[in-house]
């Protein structure tokens, strides 16, 4: 099963990329006064008077060689430090745009999947009742839509004005789960929310558990139809693990596929908090579980 709405690839800035600050002065100094006391000891002195002179010019020599070195390696820091910076903001423009094509996968393709769903399944029906459910049907892909089209320029808004406070939605928490049960079987699917008490659980993990029951459920409706889906978040130990599982596709039902992106970016968003998502085949169904570390009372 698989999203709807392409990610963009995005190029990984891996930290085997990061540059390496490696001297070549202070090596190159030290060979040059290895053979600079190597001559100066082949020399010979029959008096103190050339003795002094070849001690005042070795003392140069050292002086000159070690003040070569130390401008060498100020010179091999600042453009070390000039690669390393370069490479900082490499990464972090990578991980903004990868945080930008997630939200805007998770803001718009579920609205485009169900507006997808609503006209297909609506399509083949006649007579009076047809033309009630497609009534409906019209009515849901018009707010699904406006919905999209709202948090498109929304996230638009952040992006033109970094600077500014742009009106986005609030972020999503386990209170959201019943509205997008809501969302589901608007869609087509039966889907129910098995009630469970997961206690205290922190902001990050409660995104990403909408997430995964967002995109779940919005799989459940492209490549099943009509069918029936269970939701369960609950608590093992100190894991958070939520559940979508549906019954399969419906009789008759024709897969709408997605461009194959959606259950990749939820294994991205689940293992940056540490934890692990499997999708598969269960019996005539189709399983989501993602298992997310989150300990009683941890906030961040």
């Amino acid at each position: 099963m698989s999203g709807v709405g392409a990610r963009p690839r995005i190029r990984r800035v891996d930290s085997a990329d990061r540059p390496t600050w490696r001297s070549r002065a202070w090596p190159a100094a030290l060979g040059t006064l290895g053979l600079l006391t190597a001559g100066l000891l082949l020399v010979g002195v029959d008096s103190m008077a050339g003795a002094v002179t070849v001690a005042l010019v070795a003392f140069a020599a050292s002086a000159v060689v070690l003040a070569w070195a130390l401008i060498a390696t100020r010179r091999q820091r600042r453009a070390y430090e000039d690669r390393l910076t370069a490479w900082a903001h490499e990464r972090a423009a990578a991980a903004e745009r990868l945080r930008i094509a997630r939200d805007l996968h998770d803001l718009a393709s579920h609205g485009l999947g169900l507006m997808t769903v609503r006209a297909a399944s609506a399509r083949g029906l006649e007579g009076p009742e047809g033309e009630h459910e497609r009534a409906r049907a019209l009515a849901d892909i018009e707010q699904a839509g406006h919905e999209a089209t709202t948090e498109l320029r929304r996230m638009l808004a952040v992006l033109r004005s970094p600077g500014d406070v742009a009106p986005l939605r609030p972020a999503a928490t386990l209170a959201d789960l019943p509205e997008l049960i809501e969302g589901a079987r608007a869609s087509g699917v039966r889907a129910q929310l098995e009630p469970t008490d997961v206690g205290r659980v922190s902001a990050g993990v409660q995104i990403a558990l909408c997430a995964v029951v967002r995109e779940a459920l919005a799989n459940s409706a492209r490549h099943a139809g009509p069918t029936t889906a269970t939701v369960e978040v609950r608590r093992e130990g100190a894991d958070i693990v939520a559940t979508v599982c549906d019954e399969g596709p419906a009789a008759g039902w024709v897969p709408h596929r997605g461009a194959g992106h959606g259950l990749t970016g939820l294994r991205e968003r689940v293992a940056a908090l540490g934890g692990l998502l499997i999708a598969r085949e269960d019996g005539g169904g189709f399983l989501v579980t993602a298992r997310i570390p989150d300990s009683p009372g941890r906030t961040s």
